[in-house]
């Protein structure tokens, strides 16, 4: 059967090998829930960037800059890092070059995997489904927070394994770990997170409806994954 395994930080990712894997890269709040969000308003492709300043000079090739840096939008780019400003006509078609302090470094420590999905919670389901049908092994890969463990990535690690049940077995255990913490937050994950690192983080910018939002499961049946450089529909 196939396994699944939770990297709980980018920063451990030296001790998996991915490329028989298919790698899901979380970054709850709040990048990969604002790819997740642009693809299901029809974005034609996101480029995910490390580095700050290689992604402002994609707006010269046409590309819509958009990035976070402590959770706050860089300054002179197009857009920031709440899943809101992905829903509009503006992005329909376009293409748009991704930064943030977590979510994009994950993905580039991640890029040399069989298969590289986004996941968030809301495209939680389809996400699920899709693994269901690969023949890979599974590696969950939480963003965290400048290479610390944080919660809300761990829950989602934990809610793709109860939605998995049957599908795969644990390969050592975080998976373990972070199931049974899902089920104990799912209840109420909002409250839950309330005393969690990030959410304290971000509560200095008024962000509760993106919280709520992030935090909802279902929202989206679309499946970004990488190919060559870009996220794309799958």
């Amino acid at each position: 059967m196939k396994t699944i395994d939770v990297c709980l930080s980018p920063e451990l990712m030296h001790l998996y090998d991915v490329q028989d894997k298919a790698v899901v890269v979380v970054d709850i709040l709040r990048a990969t829930s604002c790819m997740i969000t642009a693809f299901a308003h029809e974005v034609q492709s996101i480029k995910p960037v490390a580095d700050l300043n290689d992604c402002k000079k994609m707006k010269e090739f046409g590309f819509i800059t958009s990035g976070e840096r402590n959770g706050e939008k860089v300054e002179d780019f197009d857009k920031g890092n709440s899943p809101f400003e992905y829903m509009g006509e503006d992005i329909k078609g376009k293409k748009i070059a991704f930064t943030t302090t977590n979510g994009t470094q994950a993905i580039e420590k991640a890029k040399h995997a069989q298969e590289l999905v986004i996941g968030a919670f809301i495209n939680l389901s389809a996400v699920a489904e899709h693994l269901k049908k690969s023949k890979n092994s599974i590696l969950v890969l939480c963003a965290g927070w400048k290479g610390r463990v944080n919660l809300e990535d761990t829950l989602f690690a934990g809610a793709l394994i109860e939605r998995m049940t049957g599908d795969v077995v644990p390969d050592d255990d975080s998976p373990i770990a972070a199931l049974h913490l899902y089920q104990k937050a799912k209840g109420n994950m909002v409250e839950f997170l309330n005393e969690s690192s990030h959410v304290k983080r971000l509560s200095r910018l008024n962000i509760y409806k993106d919280i709520e939002f992030c935090l909802t499961a279902d929202q989206y049946k679309v499946v970004p994954v990488l190919k060559d450089k870009d996220l794309v529909l799958l």
